[in-house]
């Protein structure tokens, strides 16, 4: 069983910034590993506190037959990372998925390429009921450390119930859980379970609620759990949203870390407007007019646009931007100058060309 290092695992539970990685194309469709690698030096460029890949920003498609793009992209992105020789903790985590054999296999090649940690999907389980997908977890953990993942119906998710999380919290090696079910009801009733377990100071709360990111970074919960007050807090985020503008989303969470610290009003105020802001973005980016159809598309077009892909196909044909995606996307660029990176972005690849 691979646990978290130390120095690892105290980064994890001091709050990080986690992109989820998008897979680079060619106009073939076929695998970019040159800008597969570009994208990666450039989150770990930005800051980012870890990289997750293999994940629903790297498109599910790379484990079909005919594409067969899983271990390329585990490969070529602990190459990257490693070649850094980064003197800070950097958690590389991978997506895992599928069926619990599918899911130990894959938890298996990502400790083969030295992943930290696995971000385990509960999507596209409908046909297995809550307590079998405890057993799976069970098993993935006995191979890697997981990162839970509550998945939204809207991209292949389903609801979990409480009993599920109260469960979920106490498997050994579950040391995180990403909560991207984008309703506030289902995020309290995993933030619950965590409070009410045995192993709460086990267990780092991320937020994947692309709607509700600074929010949620600034939330404070507190619950009475036998006449005793505990409080859960989000630590950090892995986010589709942050795979784009990610050197701002490293400042974004230093603000956070330092208005909870030394907390003033206008500190305050000025959080409360980037919340906003970040959510009117992140609704042209992930597409919620067409109920997120064009997410990735999105995802790929504002890092077309900056020179960091060179465009923004998918494995998927029809998967592409939604009518008047690109209109909306341009608005919130200039709308919202401060969410962007794009200097930054220009400096980086300056420097890497």
């Amino acid at each position: 069983m691979k646990r978290l290092d130390n120095a690892k695992k105290e980064l994890l539970f001091a709050g990080g910034v986690f992109p989820a990685n998008p897979l680079c194309l060619d106009e073939h469709r076929q695998l970019d590993e040159e800008g597969q690698r570009l994208l990666t030096k450039y989150y770990v460029a930005s800051g980012a506190d870890g990289i997750a890949i293999g994940v629903h920003s790297t498109q599910f498609e790379i484990r079909l037959p005919e594409h067969n793009l899983l271990e390329d992209v585990f490969r070529i992105t602990s190459e990257v990372v490693d070649s850094c020789e980064l003197d800070r903790p950097f958690i590389k985590i991978a997506g895992i998925v599928g069926s619990t054999e599918q899911a130990v296999s894959e938890a298996r090649l990502a400790v083969e390429y030295g992943y930290d940690m696995g971000l385990l999907s509960m999507g596209g389980l409908q046909n297995l009921t809550e307590e079998q997908i405890l057993k799976r977890t069970e098993a993935v953990s006995q191979v890697i450390p997981v990162f839970g993942f509550y998945l939204q119906p809207s991209v292949g998710g389903r609801v979990f119930s409480y009993d599920f999380w109260a469960k979920f919290v106490n498997i050994d090696n579950v040391i995180a859980i990403k909560c991207a079910s984008f309703n506030r009801y289902q995020t309290l009733d995993v933030v619950r379970a965590i409070a009410n377990s045995p192993r709460r100071n086990d267990i780092a709360l991320y937020t994947g609620n692309d709607d509700n990111i600074v929010a949620d970074l600034m939330s404070i919960y507190r619950f009475n759990v036998n006449g005793q007050e505990r409080t859960v807090e989000f630590k950090g985020g892995l986010l589709g949203h942050w795979a784009v503008w990610t050197s701002k989303a490293v400042e974004l969470l230093k603000l956070v870390k330092d208005f909870k610290a030394n907390p003033t009003y206008e500190k305050w105020t000025h959080l409360q407007v980037l919340n906003n802001q970040t959510t009117d973005a992140n609704a042209a980016l992930f597409d919620v007019a067409h109920d997120f159809h064009g997410c990735i598309p999105g995802i790929h077009e504002v890092l077309h646009r900056q020179g960091l892909m060179k465009g923004i196909w998918c494995l998927n044909p029809d998967e592409t931007l939604s009518e008047g995606q690109s209109e909306e996307l341009t608005r919130i660029q200039y709308d919202y100058p401060l969410l962007n990176d794009d200097g930054f972005v220009a400096d980086f690849l300056k420097q890497n060309n």
